[in-house]
């Protein structure tokens, strides 16, 4: 079974409904997946709470066969661009789904190095398609 790593914006409530949906449809189809918000962020010690977030996401990455970014919002959150970079630095393959229609204009649809570092699909059946084949 492969293991995908699932970086997303995880702030409000609505945020974390779409990845809870998306990481459920992706376990459909036969992988393990990382989600930040359930599986490091329930540490109890205030005092090294970022550093053990932090090494716990750092290690789920490098166990990742894949990462999945959801890119939606004005911009791409500011950790899942971290997230990206650092799986794309690996060599890791790097899927995109960006749900949101806006655009940056001349830019493109998100930020020029976002958008070369990943493959990028507008739908989530879209993605799942692309999963199934990299079983």
């Amino acid at each position: 079974m492969k293991n995908i790593y699932l970086a997303a914006s995880l702030f409000s409530e609505a945020e974390c409904e779409f990845n809870h949906k998306l990481r459920d449809e992706i376990k459909r189809e036969g992988f393990s997946v990382f989600l930040p918000q359930e599986d490091s962020n329930n540490i109890k010690d205030k005092k090294n709470r970022q550093k053990i977030i932090f090494d716990k996401n750092l290690d789920a990455i490098e166990n990742s066969d894949i990462l999945v970014a959801v890119l939606d919002g004005a911009d791409v959150d500011s950790g899942t661009a971290w997230e990206i970079g650092y799986a794309y630095a690996k060599g890791k393959p790097v899927l995109g789904l960006r749900t949101d229609f806006r655009t940056l204009g001349i830019e493109g649809t998100v930020n020029l190095m976002i958008e070369r570092s990943v493959v990028l699909f507008t739908s989530a059946p879209e993605l799942l398609d692309r999963l199934r084949t990299l079983k």
